[in-house]
């Protein structure tokens, strides 16, 4: 039996094709197993930047600055992971071809859960005069939009094993969370469900988007667009403290009932993982504690 970590230290990585990356503390490894089912491990150093400027770690702060920063960690290792899980038949993604894929994604992630859901506030604050419920209905159609998205990814076969690995990463880290040794016994057992994850973290920026959004007032549809793209870093700043909150605090009967719309959300995002995904997970979550 390994030690248990205090609730304070926290690790936590995402999916890769073929592969899981960890971090934890200043370390970041990403496993990924090859065509020829070698499991090949990058590891490097890195000190976040809310370590390196106290004033990005500050609380409300340190959210958005996390937020970016690992996206750009998880494209160097989604890069990563597509050179070695791609067979030398393949065609492997450049990094330019990567770059612009996110800024295409990120583009349209602001059309359908920005632009779209302000023009239809703006068709229906000519009906609606409560101001709390028109923002309830816009972060209504945002939800619906999400869901959908992620729906339709079940129809994509990488997409399941991506979804896969996702829940080989959660149970790795609820079994190190324990303090269990890290093999794919003890990991079996644990959920692939976890109240710190991404999936959960985009619902908590919808339900605090829907609170921060009803201070704007009735603006026109330009204005409420740049307002809320403005606001983007507060509503994000705030749902990762929520987000940490709760999964720090998730035997506290009140935060089980606060994160469970997330946790229900992850039934999408994540799927039981094979033991040899286990196996992966458990080689970058070795190397970073």
């Amino acid at each position: 039996m390994a030690e248990k970590p205090k609730p304070e230290d926290i690790a936590g990585g995402q999916a890769l094709i073929e592969g899981v990356m960890m971090r934890h503390g200043n370390k970041i490894a990403a496993a990924v197993r090859k065509p020829d089912k070698e499991i090949v491990i990058r590891e490097q150093e890195h000190i976040p930047l809310t370590k390196r400027h106290k004033v990005l770690g500050l609380m409300f702060i340190r959210g958005t600055v996390t937020l970016f920063e690992m996206m750009f960690i998880g494209i160097r290792c989604l890069m990563f992971s597509a050179e070695v899980a791609l067979s030398e038949e393949e065609r492997k993604p450049k990094s330019w071809e990567m770059t612009l894929s996110f800024i295409i994604s990120f583009t349209v992630a602001i059309f359908f859960f920005v632009v779209v859901p302000a023009f239809f506030f703006t068709k229906m604050k000519l009906f609606v005069d409560n101001l709390i419920l028109l923002n309830i209905l816009e972060g209504c159609i945002r939800l619906g939009l999400f869901l959908g998205f992620l729906s339709a990814t079940l129809f994509m076969e990488d997409m399941k094993r991506v979804y896969m690995y996702h829940g080989a990463e959660h149970k790795t880290v609820f079994a190190w969370e324990n303090g269990d040794d890290l093999t794919v016994e003890n990991i079996r057992k644990y959920s692939t469900r976890h109240p710190r994850c991404g999936t959960s973290f985009i619902l908590f920026v919808m339900v605090v988007s829907i609170i921060i959004f009803s201070l704007l007032g009735r603006p026109d549809f330009l204005h409420r667009v740049i307002y809320k793209i403005i606001l983007l870093p507060v509503v994000s700043g705030i749902s990762y403290e929520a987000i940490r909150f709760t999964g720090k605090h998730c035997n506290w009967q009140w935060v089980r009932l606060l994160s469970w719309p997330g946790l229900l959300l992850q039934k999408i995002t994540t799927r039981e993982p094979s033991d040899d995904q286990i196996e992966v997970a458990i080689a970058a979550m070795k190397k970073v504690t």
